[in-house]
């Protein structure tokens, strides 16, 4: 009985393998669903998807100005007063009372050359003038006695106290005595020339400011030989080159093809490159009337409505020639962005801020737009970097690369 029920019991083997086809299918389709899953969130998170790259640029200041310009051109501060102050003669420097950025006046003396010879010149020329002097009034003692004795001698021939030849002898040495003052008078004022003469020597050893200027550069020093022609070997010139800062004007160079778009009297906005952030106004003052044949340019000078102690000659400057005068609004600068980091999305108009390597899309409001640059009211601040050009497809949070400079 005990074997037959042993023989009884026995494994199912087919359902048991059905089973665990079961469970693995099911492990597997998990696994599927898993995979699946979690690529498409990666997908959406960019981790599966190649980075885009990108050109970024920041909030930039613009003005207004920019809308109503019909030329830009380049060129150079430059005084149009300016000299190499030199003396007209030649000696050694012996003082030098200004260096770069010296405000002098004109008629102020700058420099001296030694001059001892000219003033000695000069101490000689004025004792010829004492001189001359003590021999006048003694030709006038001599005159004046001869004039006495002449007319004493005159009276006694009437009365036929004398001959005649005394009379004429005396007549002789009153016009001798007269001719003698003459001369000596002449002589006064040929020595009083003379000392004139050397005090302009006296004068040329000091070198004095031809106008009001502010010195730009020292070209000597005490000790060096200042020469007019400055041929001699290591002899100097000028002492110091100087300039009227109240004269500076910037000159550009217009192409003769777009002359007959600036006039005399234009209003323009200058800029400098030594100072981006600074505008300054101005009209042309002056088209020069010849043309550059071998850059087919013609010369603008267009003078500053307001100087500037920051304006230097010789800086670097732009200027914009304007349809109109600005308004005062339109002297301030704009917040701005190009235009094709602006787009609308939903109805409004958002950028793609870049954080890291990803982005974030930011609404913002827009205001008027100048050329290719539009305004930015509110949304944006310095430093924020936006994605030009961003594509239909770019997404917030999205994944992107910017090329290295």
């Amino acid at each position: 009985m005990v074997e037959d029920d042993i023989s009884k019991l026995h494994i199912d083997k087919k359902s048991m393998a059905v089973r665990r086809g079961r469970k693995r299918r099911f492990f597997f389709l998990s696994v599927i669903i898993v995979l699946v899953i979690g690529g498409g969130v990666l997908y959406r998170l960019g981790v599966l998807t190649s980075a885009p790259t990108v050109q970024v640029t920041g909030l930039q200041s613009t003005y207004p100005s920019q809308m109503f310009t019909v030329l830009n051109a380049s060129g150079y501060v430059v005084a149009q007063r300016k000299a190499a102050v030199a003396s007209k003669i030649t000696g050694r420097l012996i003082s030098l009372s200004v260096e770069e950025g010296s405000q002098v006046k004109k008629g102020e003396v700058i420099a001296r050359l030694e001059n001892e010879d000219s003033q000695a010149a000069l101490n000689r020329a004025q004792a010829n003038v004492y001189l001359a002097r003590s021999n006048l009034d003694q030709a006038k003692a001599e005159l004046e006695d001869a004039q006495i004795s002449h007319h004493r001698n005159e009276q006694l021939v009437a009365k036929g106290f004398i001959a005649q030849s005394t009379v004429d002898a005396s007549e002789a040495r009153y016009k001798r005595a007269k001719a003698t003052v003459a001369a000596q008078e002449a002589a006064i004022r040929a020595s009083e020339a003379a000392v004139e003469e050397v005090k302009v020597l006296v004068e040329y050893s000091n070198i004095r400011a031809p106008f009001d200027a502010v010195v730009l550069t020292k070209n000597a020093d005490i000790g060096d030989i200042v020469t007019p022609l400055g041929a001699a070997a290591n002899a100097k010139a000028a002492v110091v080159t100087i300039a009227d800062m109240s004269s500076l004007q910037v000159e550009v160079d217009v192409s003769e093809s777009n002359i007959s778009q600036v006039r005399v009297g234009q209003p323009c906005e200058i800029r400098l490159d030594a100072f981006p952030d600074l505008r300054f106004k101005g009209p042309v003052h002056m088209i020069v009337p010849t043309a550059d044949r071998s850059k087919a340019s013609v010369l603008v000078k267009v003078a500053f409505k307001e100087m500037d102690p920051r304006i230097l000659p010789e800086m670097s400057a732009k200027v914009a020639f304007l349809s109109r005068e600005m308004v005062p609004e339109e002297e301030k600068p704009l917040k701005a962005v190009p235009d094709s980091a602006v787009v609308s999305r939903g109805g409004h108009s958002v950028v793609f801020l870049v954080d890291g390597d990803r982005v974030a899309e930011k609404a913002v409001r827009t205001g008027r737009r100048m050329d290719t640059m539009v305004e930015i009211l509110e949304g944006l601040g310095a430093g924020d970097k936006v994605i030009l050009n961003p594509g239909s497809n770019l997404k917030s949070g999205a994944r992107v690369k910017i090329p290295e400079k």
